[in-house]
Order: C-alpha cells, then structure tokens, then sequence
C-alpha cells in the first residue's frame, strides 16, 4: 500500500493556505482516463502547508510550513485523508516555500530567513527531530522591495543525487551544495542577470541543462549543468510571454516533458499557461503560446500522465489540461475546489 492509496488509485495531494480559508493538505483521487480530480479528504493541522513532497518510502508526504516559525511536517497518505505524524519540526528559518527528500533527510528553502535546512529522517521515513544544519545565504539583488537580501525559494537534488542545487530570488543566483553529514555545504555560487529573481529550477531529462524560472522577469533562463564537476553555466533566456505585460506578471512554477520536448511556466497576474518548445538538444527554449491557466493566481503547476494541472490561489482551484503530445498545447479538461491552493503532486 503506497502513496498512491488504497488500492494502488492515483492520488493529487494539494498544498494551501489556511490563512485564506485553505483546507491544509487535501487528497483527491486521479481519475487517469478522464484527468479528473474527486476531493477525498484533508487535514488542516500544520497551518500553510504551502508546498509538498512525497517521499520514497510508501505513504509517506511531507509538507512546510510557511509561517514565520517555519517548520517541516510528515503524513501518512495510504487512505482517503492525510494523517499528521508527529508535531512539526522548526526549521530554524523563517517563511519555508519549498521542500525535497535527499540522502536520508527532507530539505526545506527558507524564503524569509534566505536558507536551507536539512532536517533528518529515520528509517521509516518519519521526522526525526531537530534540524541537522542549516546553510545561510548571503547577498542582494538590484530590486529595492525584493532583494534586499537573499531569499531561498527552492531546493532540491540534481538528476546524479551528487549534488543539492538552492536558488535564491534575492540574490539572483543558484547555489550548488553537498550534504555532509546532514549539514548543506556550499560548494559553488552561479550568478544569473541581476534582478531577474529566479524562483525555480527543473533539469532536462537529458540530466545536461537546467532551466530557471525567474519571478521578477516574465523569462526562463537556460543554463548547462555539469553533474561531474556541480557546475551551473547560463546560456540565455527566454520570454514566456507574447508581448509586454499589462500589470503584475511573475512567474512561478516550470515542468519539464518526460520526453523533453515541451516546457511550460504559469504566470500570476497575467495568469497564463507558457508552453514552450525545446530545440537544439535542449539548449533553447522557443515560446510557443500561452493559454489561460484556468483561474487566477496561478502558483503552481505540475505534471502527471498526459495531464497538466495548474494550482490557482486566488480563485481557489486546481484546473486540469489535456496536453497534445504533438504540439504541446494544453487544452482545459476540468477543474477542483480547492480554497488557496498553492501546490499539487501526485502519488
């Protein structure tokens, strides 16, 4: 019996905010033909688990919690509503958005406090305890209300395992580390265009680039990723939009096809689906066409089969796309309640 439920049914596990009138982590069954999502349950006792990871080991989730204590929690997921295990542990940073499993710990990047933590797991997969290291960013970008100082927005392992890469939206720059015993080390900085403000990164499959999705630029920045050596290189950058914005336009979440032919961004503000073509064995990245995300607000995105769906938290659901396999291009195919959602994954 795995994360996937009883049974061996798909299951979405959607993220929110209880500050807004959000369910906390809720469960919805997948329907894998159809794409469409059935609420099953939730569990709203870590406030503002704002972002998800599902572990290795069977039935097991974690999620951050994004408050100012900053903290990381741990549910069971093999029935119909999440159940917590244990308190939340402190994360000894403030304002955590993301969170990824590597090497026996779950690591979690510190928004407000501009860090990385790791926190360790014991052989069940269950929290098991206090933080083991926490890795303090430095630095400053050119926006005066954004980058003031450094503000990890994402953190998770390279394709090899070797390596841990953190991107920073205050610093305008990716940080490469190792994990040591379960300390984040650092072992190298790479510095993107100043005041981009990249927020979060995805490998191709091919394990030899890296694309960066920049919050404070409607752009994705192309760079080459050495897994040998942990060294990040940016080649270019690319707009996911078809003109000017009108207003508010900051990117925010990126995927990658299986194949990788295709990339698509969401856009808040403007609320957009970017659906991008991959040329030159990865190398470029050519827009193709935006769609309507299906809501507004749009924080997170995420692929599962032949299905993309679209975390929208200021209308309150998650939308659900039919992609083409040919074109690429999303078609909407449904959509979920899901107050303040800010992150979907599948299990």
């Amino acid at each position: 019996m795995g994360a996937s439920g009883e049974g061996g049914r798909r299951r979405a596990y959607i993220g929110s905010y209880t500050a807004e009138g959000g369910l906390g982590v809720l469960c919805a069954a997948v329907d894998e033909d159809s794409g469409a999502l059935t609420p099953l349950g939730a569990c709203d006792e870590v406030p503002d688990p704002s972002f998800l990871a599902l572990s290795p080991k069977d039935g097991l989730l974690y999620a951050v919690s994004e408050t100012s204590d900053g903290a990381v929690a741990a549910f069971r997921v093999t029935g119909d509503t999440p159940e917590r295990l244990g308190a939340p542990v402190p994360v000894g940073g403030k304002g955590p958005t993301h969170l990824s499993v590597h090497a026996g710990h779950v690591l979690t990047a510190n928004y407000g406090s501009g860090s990385v933590t790791a926190v360790p797991l014991r052989a069940d997969g269950t929290l098991a305890g206090a933080a083991s290291g926490v890795l303090r960013h430095t630095g400053s970008g050119p926006d005066p209300k954004r980058q003031q100082g450094p503000h990890a927005h994402q953190v998770l392992p390279d394709p090899s395992g070797r390596w841990l890469v953190s991107v920073d939206l205050g610093t305008d720059s990716v940080r490469v580390c190792t994990l040591e015993a379960g300390v984040p080390t650092l072992r190298g900085e790479y510095a993107l265009r100043p005041g981009s403000g990249p927020r979060h990164l995805t490998f191709h499959p091919g394990g030899e680039y890296a694309y960066v999705v920049n919050e404070l630029s409607p752009t994705v920045t192309v760079c080459r990723w050495d897994a040998g050596t942990g060294a990040l290189k940016p080649l270019g950058e690319s707009s996911v939009l078809t003109g000017a914005p009108e207003g508010d336009a900051y990117p925010s979440g990126i995927v990658v096809s299986p194949d990788g032919r295709f990339v698509w961004t969401a856009t808040r503000g403007e609320d957009v689906v970017s659906v991008l073509a991959v040329e030159a064995g990865g190398e470029t990245l050519r827009l193709l066409a935006t769609v309507p995300c299906g809501g507004a607000w749009p924080r997170d995105l995420a692929l599962s089969g032949r299905f993309l769906y679209v975390a929208n938290e200021h209308s309150g659901n998650v939308a659900g796309f039919a992609v083409d396999p040919a074109s690429g291009l999303p078609r909407a195919s449904g959509s979920l309640e899901a107050p303040a959602a800010s992150c979907v994954v599948f299990g």
